[in-house]
């Protein structure tokens, strides 16, 4: 029975729907030090919120863990990178605070709008002065958006709804785009900052985000100007607004979040003049509360019990329809991957060059390279490699990694070509799937063959003439070893030229029967033992 930790406060529908999937589940928010490090590596999965602080330190020994799911948008509380290196996925819950951020921002635009916390303040210390918090209304003003992603887009919506005139800014985001979405496209930050009356930030925190809005920025800003972030902390410089509030170069600011959480008592933004502040509360709602629970959970269940991948933010999506699909092409490129660490023998990797063609290339070919990178790598690193961390690790020990596409046609319906450089020699491999299920090697090197990609397989390269296959053979048969099956190719029709023979054995070969064929420099050029996961195998990331 696979196991979730919930390191923090989750609502009862999430628990429930983990425990009516058969999940054990762990729950215990506000663990810290030896006991927050032993209940992540007891777990399978771990749902947090923006508690604990999931950093490379408690990564280092995993255990098993294998995915995290934050329960909101950010993951910044949580290390992607050390996480990824560790083949652990990391997915968030985008969906289900959008609703409560968008109206949280609507809100905090309308307090600013007519001073509404600070006429509350003065009404409930017995004042009463109409004349000191005259407003501004909403319609007919013009507001800016940066970031069109869920929460963007919907808060947008509702401005418009309030007749204001939406300006989009995305880098990711074309303006026939955002035309479409029925918001003026702005070119660039610097198009948008002096033209707006509104200005609300929704995207992730990164190092390119980080303090996107600061002195500079909010100087090209009318002094009419407000400002408003319920995204994340750190994206607008809290000290340069806060100096530009007191200065009169922006008439006020809505904040809900801070570079910094709980904000310091002593925090610039606290006395600053025209602010509205809100201890993060953009998804502090009953119905987002519920509502990223139960996708966090389903995303958790989705992933244990069907391998299924959504939102993650450190892997391409695999939904059930396409993992079924793609299973076998996975399984193929992993063999590949098997393959090519033998043919390798040892010899440190240098570049990798893998062409997809016919149908593979409408397929997720990200994910057939991390299968092929996890077979080559998972024997010298004694496992650990997954469709997550594959081509990290592959990076990190130098390894040149070119993937593409060929839509030439080809002699077969899928054809994977598989190319591995090392210091001395490059290997070349290509394989295919027969009937939708048998996997094939089509090529080694220059010749054409067609053999099975699982057990034993000894490898000869040769002079085409006769006799050879009953030398190979009886050497075999003197030490008691099978041969299941046997595969010839050439490089041309005409016999007598360069092959290659491929056997598939029953058994590891003894080595003084693998050195008496490759001692015969005047039958055999070069021998390889290549040993493949057995037949119905399936890598542990996929099984």
């Amino acid at each position: 029975m696979p196991r979730v930790f919930i390191a923090d406060k989750l609502e009862a529908a999430g628990l429930d729907l983990l425990k009516d999937a058969g999940i054990e589940v762990d729950y215990r928010p506000g663990l810290k030090g030896d006991e927050l490090q032993a209940a992540l590596q007891a777990a399978d999965a771990v749902i947090c919120r923006s508690q604990p602080k999931i950093g490379a330190d408690l990564l280092e020994q995993p255990g098993k863990l294998r995915a995290i799911a934050r329960a909101g948008v950010g993951v910044d509380t949580i290390d992607v990178p050390a996480a990824t290196k560790k083949g652990i996925v990391v997915m968030n819950t985008p969906g289900g605070n959008t609703v409560s951020a968008a109206e949280h921002t609507i809100a905090l635009m309308f307090a600013l709008a007519r001073q509404i916390p600070a006429a509350d303040a003065t009404m409930k210390a017995a004042g009463w002065d109409r004349n000191k918090f005259l407003g501004t209304q909403l319609a007919g003003k013009t507001l800016g958006v940066v970031g069109l992603g869920r929460i963007g887009l919907e808060v947008a919506r509702r401005a418009k709804g309030l007749d204001m005139e939406v300006i989009g800014y995305d880098p990711f985001v074309t303006s026939a785009r955002a035309a479409e979405l029925g918001l003026k496209p702005a070119a660039s930050l610097a198009d948008l900052l002096p033209k707006v009356d509104f200005l609300t930030v929704h995207i992730p925190l990164t190092p390119e985000t980080k303090n996107l809005v600061g002195a500079a920025e909010l100087a090209q800003m009318k002094k009419t100007a407000r400002v408003l972030n319920v995204s994340r902390g750190g994206i607008i410089e809290e000290q340069a607004l806060a100096d530009a509030l007191k200065a009169g170069t922006i008439a006020g600011a809505g904040i809900d979040v801070f570079s910094t959480e709980p904000a310091p008592a002593d925090h610039p933004l606290r006395g600053a003049p025209n602010v509205v502040l809100t201890p993060h509360l953009g998804a502090s709602t009953a119905e987002a509360q519920e509502n990223v629970a139960l996708e966090a959970a389903m995303l958790i269940k989705d992933f244990l019990l069907k391998g299924v991948v959504a939102n993650a933010v450190n892997m391409a999506p695999l939904d059930r329809k396409e993992l079924d699909d793609l299973r076998q092409y996975l399984a193929l490129a992993w063999r590949l991957g098997r393959l090519h660490y033998s043919l390798a023998d040892g010899r440190p990797i240098r570049e990798v060059v893998l062409t997809y063609r016919g149908e593979l290339t409408s397929k997720k070919t990200n994910l057939l390279t991390a299968a092929f990178l996890s077979g080559l790598l998972e024997v010298p690193l004694a496992g650990g490699i997954n469709l997550v961390n594959a081509e990290v690790t592959a990076k990190a020990r130098g390894i040149a990694i070119r993937a593409g596409t060929d839509e030439r046609r080809s002699d077969f319906a899928a054809l994977m070509h598989t190319k591995v450089k090392t210091d001395d020699d490059t290997h070349v491999a290509a394989g295919t799937l027969f009937g939708g299920q048998f996997l094939r090697l089509v090529q080694l090197g220059p010749y054409r063959l067609e053999t099975y990609l699982d057990g034993t397989l000894f490898v000869f390269e040769h002079t085409d003439r006769p006799g050879l296959i009953g030398f190979v053979g009886n050497i075999f048969g003197k030490h008691n070893v099978n041969i299941a099956a046997m595969n010839v190719g050439r490089t041309g029709s005409v016999p007598g030229g360069k092959a290659i023979g491929v056997l598939n054995l029953d058994s590891d070969p003894p080595a003084e029967a693998v050195q008496e064929i490759a001692t015969d420099k005047t039958r055999v050029e070069r021998v390889w033992v290549v040993k493949l996961p057995a037949r119905d195998q399936l890598p542990s990331w996929l099984g």
